[in-house]
């Protein structure tokens, strides 16, 4: 309740975030940008809002540090709102892998391939090759693939070290993230904090693997509470769907683009059962630092492709019915060619 001098404050960034929350809000408030020297008096209002704001950035921190403690990927997370007092999601747990709902069995892969060297010398074209499918990556790592066709990575029972060029996706995310507030109403998004080059693995998609009747049930449910984190498995057949509403990784909070610049590519690892692939995310195009990551949450295979087994609809289940009673989601992502709704 006193003014101190600066001399007696030894809390330099603290006075610098108070100062920039000081300003934002008094330029929102007034459209103007406040004199150079701080107001000697502060309203109620002014004071609450800043305590609310010292709150919040406090829990995010924490939530930061909870994600960073259970991520098992190399790539670190960090969290920014500078947009409003949001603040950590409720009810969100944050997985590396799928988590398996009760009555599924996942099997696993009972063979692995031998080669010394699975890009140069593959013997019988390696684990794509098993399966009659084509090598994924060249050496760098980068999808070689048309989206569409699978990716089938080396396994558990491979001979081949962890450096192995056949197997990306299983390592993790190797970006620095960070999830950010949007300004333009769309909840959280995700930003890269560098670089990532074109047809480079981004990020996979996880959460809960459930059954197609029960995501029609939940998805009726988050139709009604406007949320859309059904990732339907219909690679062969509509059997499982992916939940990421409660259980997820960073994915959980990348955006929808009609623009997109992450395509989705099925992966196989250490289960090959085809109504259960791995959904992974890569680079359509270089991405630059400091730029939003987004897929089509419609995505569709390639054209151009005798079957496109690998089209994937996000967040479709328990949108049932003819089309005139779909709950139409209206799309903010702002791009060129928007379609205007998600749905």
């Amino acid at each position: 309740n006193t003014w101190e001098p600066r001399r007696n404050l030894r809390c330099a960034n603290t006075l610098k975030q108070f100062h920039r929350d000081l300003e934002g809000e008094i330029i929102r408030r007034t459209g103007r940008r406040p004199r150079t020297v701080p107001p000697r008096h502060l309203d109620a209002a002014l004071v609450e809002f800043l305590l609310q704001k010292g709150r919040q950035r406090k829990a995010l921190q924490r939530w930061e540090r909870e994600l960073n403690a259970r991520r098992s990927h190399k790539g670190s997370i960090s969290v920014e709102n500078e947009v409003d007092l949001n603040g950590p999601p409720k009810g969100f747990s944050y997985i590396n892998e799928y988590k398996v709902a009760e009555g599924i069995a996942v099997t696993q892969v009972a063979i692995g391939c031998e080669c010394k060297n699975c890009l140069e010398a593959p013997v019988n074209g390696c684990c794509p090759g098993v399966s009659l499918n084509k090598f994924a990556y060249n050496i760098q790592g980068q999808v070689r693939l048309q989206a569409g066709q699978p990716i089938y990575e080396c396994n558990s029972r491979c001979r081949c070290s962890d450096d192995c060029p056949n197997r990306v996706v299983q390592r993790g995310i190797s970006y620095n993230l960070c999830i950010f507030r949007t300004s333009n109403g769309r909840g959280w998004g995700v930003r890269t904090l560098e670089k990532i080059r074109r047809h480079s693995f981004v990020m996979e998609y996880v959460g809960e693997i459930i059954t197609s009747e029960e995501a029609e049930r939940r998805g009726q449910v988050y139709d009604r509470q406007g949320i859309t984190y059904l990732f339907d498995l219909d690679y062969v057949e509509d059997v499982y769907t992916v939940d990421a509403a409660y259980y997820g990784n960073v994915s959980h909070f990348v955006n929808h683009s009609c623009n997109p610049n992450l395509q989705v590519y099925n992966v196989f690892i250490d289960n090959l059962d085809e109504r259960l692939p791995r959904i992974a995310f890569f680079a359509t195009r270089t991405i630059w630092a400091g730029e939003e990551l987004t897929f089509d949450y419609n995505m569709q295979g390639c054209a151009d492709m005798e079957s496109t087994r690998m089209d994937s609809n996000f967040g479709l289940a328990g949108l049932t019915g003819s089309p005139k009673k779909r709950v139409r989601i209206e799309c903010k992502c702002g791009t060129e060619f928007c379609r205007k709704y998600l749905f």
